[in-house]
Parts: C-alpha cells; structure tokens; sequence
C-alpha cells in the first residue's frame, strides 16, 4: 500500500487520521492542523497510509519536539499508531523504517520516543519498540519512559527535563490538567467534556493549555498531548476521562 507525506503543499486537502470524521472536535481538527503547518518549517514529518485509516507517524528534530526530553540531533517520534483491521500487518515497521532511513540521511545520532512504562494511552507501546531496537534511557516515578535508538554509539543519551523527574506537578490540590493542539481531540474534551464532569463532582479545575515550544519543554509530564493531575500527582493520558461516564473508574475518585 502507499504512504504519503502530509506537507504545506497537500494539508488543506488530505487528513491527519485523527477525529476527522467527528463533527464535536471539528474545533481541535483544524487546530491540530494550524499546529502541523507551523512545525513544518521546523522540519516535522507527517506520514500515513493513503487509506481513510489511522495509520501514521510524526516525528522532527528533537529539539524542536514538543516534550521536556534534551536530546540533541536525535529524531523524535511523536504519535506512532496502526489501528484497526490494519495491525500485524506490516505498516508499524514500514513506517518506522522511513523515519530510520530520515535520521541516518540527515546525519542524527538516533531517534528518541517517549512511551508508558506499562501501556499509555496516545502513546506508542515501549515492548513493540524494544522489539524494534530501541533501548530505556531513562524512567520516571510517574511510569513514563524514554526510549532511544542508537545510530551513532558515541552519540550523547538523551534524558527527561528536570520537570519531569519527580512525577508531580507544582499545583498541589484539586485537578491539574496540561494539553496542547497536538491531538484534534483534546481541545473539545478539556474545554467541555471534562469541564462539565468535573463541575457535577465539585472538584477544582485547573486548565493549562502548552501553547508554545519553551512551556512543552518545561511541562512536567512528557505527554503534552493530554495529561491530568490531581493533587499534584500524575493519574493518566487517557483524554476518556473527561467524560462523565469514564472519570470515576479512571481516577478512583
């Protein structure tokens, strides 16, 4: 099957995978969009199945990543996903192997993931990668872990920022939430679902919304997409519990 890259030149016209079917995120949809074609310039890579499917990768410079990792000439991976009637069927290592041959045509030392120690949801499952080749570097309490492919053994390991190495973040009471325009889902969720959820509970609700590289870089949770806290202690990347239906079960409250 083909693969095309998602570029200034085509965005308009062709799908990012994610929620372009769901008329409620439509909002975060485009959002997500704006987002992509800034980090163009940046040079990001948007690379999927040329299927009505979520089948993708993204990934660019890790300096320019929106992840409190230092990894300098090192690719980053961002979403990685296969879905549906489409894994075990070859597209995860296809893919993959493009951003392998990208890395050693632009010289980089490796490429760096971040995923959960046990599975996280919106993040790439760290047993399939170390099956691939990549290696822990480093964990947190928190149960995030990085994880590197080497191409160059003398090249610098990469490590989590400071922010991240504790697990908590600096609001101590009540629920924290952190989330970018990285997902066309979490705009709706965060600013609604959740809101709404959280307001029949009585909870206090704090909202922080990563709008730029430098506040991604100094979050203090590696997933930047949708991460919530609550009393200053990381719960979970499922962007499900902002839903009524979902909260109680997620976060045992």
């Amino acid at each position: 099957m083909e693969y095309i890259t998602i570029n200034e030149t085509n965005i308009d016209s062709e799908h990012i995978c994610c929620a372009f079917s769901d008329k409620k995120c439509s909002e975060g949809y485009e959002l997500k969009k704006q987002w992509l074609k800034r980090e163009f310039d940046n040079g990001y890579i948007f690379r999927r199945l040329n299927e009505r499917a979520k089948v993708f990768i993204e990934y660019g410079p890790a300096e320019k990543a929106w992840l409190p990792v230092t990894a300098p000439n090192y690719i980053m991976i961002n979403c990685f996903w296969v879905s549906g009637k489409y894994k075990g069927t070859g597209h995860g290592k296809a893919l993959l192997a493009h951003a392998i041959q990208d890395a050693r045509a632009q010289g980089k030392d490796g490429l760096v993931t971040v995923a959960g120690t046990k599975k996280y949801h919106f993040m790439s499952d760290a047993k399939w990668l170390q099956r691939q080749g990549f290696e822990i570097s480093e964990s947190t309490p928190s149960g995030f872990s990085l994880l590197v492919k080497y191409l160059n053994p003398h090249g610098m390991q990469p490590v989590f920022n400071e922010p991240v190495k504790t697990g908590e973040c600096q609001q101590k009471k009540g629920l924290v939430v952190y989330y970018s325009n990285r997902c066309p889902y979490s705009e709706y969720h965060v600013n609604n679902s959740l809101i709404e959820t959280v307001k029949k509970r009585k909870l206090p609700l704090k909202i922080i919304k990563l709008e730029t590289l430098e506040q991604a870089k100094s979050s203090p949770s590696p997933a930047t997409i949708f991460s919530l806290f609550y009393n200053g202690k990381f719960i979970t990347t499922d962007i499900s519990v902002c839903m009524d239906k979902r909260f109680d079960k997620i976060t045992g409250l």
